[in-house]
């Protein structure tokens, strides 16, 4: 049985890197096994740092363990003492896992670039009872958990439609999006507002879903075009405001206040000629010397006291409080220029990852992995 831990010695052992501990292979499932497990010391190896090189998603679940979730290496759990390693050897779905959830009976469940699956308390299991057969029985309840299609970049073959995967507990229905069969979206982030709607966020539009009805945002809807970019979603984020925050590769950052959009980084100047959705043609106020620019935006999310923080490909992470924006880079602890996770635990606490964990000290960051 995992023994539970207080806050602070969790965090603790979450700083003191040096008492990470790997574990080669993912044998060990439980804490009885782990205790066999280390009466054999070719089966441990010490190390400082998560094995990972990239991280992607991190989770606390009720339990206190940290669940991190890498590029192409897995998921790792953290119990206080040690590092425990599941891969698709052991039934994971996918070595990918871009996010991990808890449900109301303590699974936790990961997103995998391929599929899903979960971790019962003792192993890794998949979900059967799966419902292809109700694609327009939109539903919405606050324990949902919502997943992304099971394919890669697309619908499989079962799926047919772009849509996503709601579980209410006891099965994985596959919903369809309001869009025309043979419309290539593909899902790209999913985020649950302060009213309880649900956003989903594809590469060409997002949707909003209140329970009763759809709220689509496209580049119509918002007048974007060749010259001004198109979207080119990788991420969303509803803020404890209710403002919609919309992170693209190409054209930065959308903010919508529900009824008109604005653009965000070419508002505050810093904005750049994107690889996806990019203007042909750079703007005044462009930043275009090799500056911070906030233009490749994957990750969005709130910290305690209200800002909203963005993760950037190749600039680090930018910090908005209302009125400025700063940028955080490896002067200030965040040696990773590429920021892909945004996590504010139960306690408060604002995790960012990406080539490395880092955990905000209020002033800078401090590197866990």
């Amino acid at each position: 049985m995992v023994q539970l831990m207080t806050r602070g010695q969790v965090h603790r052992a979450l700083a003191a890197v040096v008492m990470l501990a790997l574990v080669p292979a993912i044998s060990c499932t439980t804490q009885e096994d782990a205790a066999r497990s280390e009466q054999n010391d070719s089966a441990i190896r010490p190390s400082t740092r998560l094995r990972f090189k990239t991280v992607r998603s991190i989770l606390e679940d009720s339990k206190g363990n940290y669940w991190f979730g890498s590029w192409n290496e897995g998921v790792a759990r953290f119990d206080g003492d040690r590092l425990t390693y599941f891969t698709v050897e052991v039934g994971l779905s996918h070595n990918q896992v871009r996010s991990i959830h808890e449900d109301r009976n303590g699974v936790v469940w990961f997103e995998g670039g391929v599929g899903i699956s979960g971790f019962d308390g003792k192993k890794i299991i998949t979900p059967t009872n799966r419902d292809y057969t109700s694609r327009d029985d939109w539903r919405l309840s606050p324990g949902d958990l919502w997943f992304k299609e099971d394919g890669l970049s697309r619908p499989t073959e079962i799926e047919a439609q772009p849509g996503v995967y709601r579980y209410d507990g006891e099965a994985f229905t596959y919903l369809a999006y309001p869009v025309p069969q043979g419309t290539a979206h593909a899902t790209t982030g999913i985020a649950r507002g302060k009213s309880g709607r649900v956003w989903f966020a594809t590469y060409e539009a997002v949707f909003g879903y209140d329970g009763q009805s759809f709220t689509v945002i496209d580049d119509e809807s918002i007048g974007l075009n060749e010259s001004t970019g198109r979207l080119h979603v990788r991420t969303v984020f509803e803020d404890s405001r209710g403002r919609l925050w919309i992170g693209n590769n190409g054209i930065g950052v959308i903010l919508h206040d529900g009824h008109t959009a604005t653009q965000f980084t070419q508002e505050k100047g810093l904005g750049f000629l994107g690889p996806h959705g990019g203007r042909t043609v750079p703007q005044p106020g462009d930043v275009t010397d090799g500056s911070p620019t906030l233009h490749r935006v994957f990750s969005i999310g709130e910290d305690r006291a209200g800002n909203i923080w963005f993760g950037t490909v190749e600039s680090g992470a930018w910090r908005y409080d209302g009125r400025s924006l700063r940028n955080y880079t490896a002067k200030d602890g965040l040696t990773s220029k590429d920021i892909l996770g945004i996590y504010t635990d139960r306690h408060g606490d604002l995790w960012l990852t990406g080539n490395g964990v880092f955990k905000f000290n209020g002033t800078s960051f401090d590197r866990i992995h």
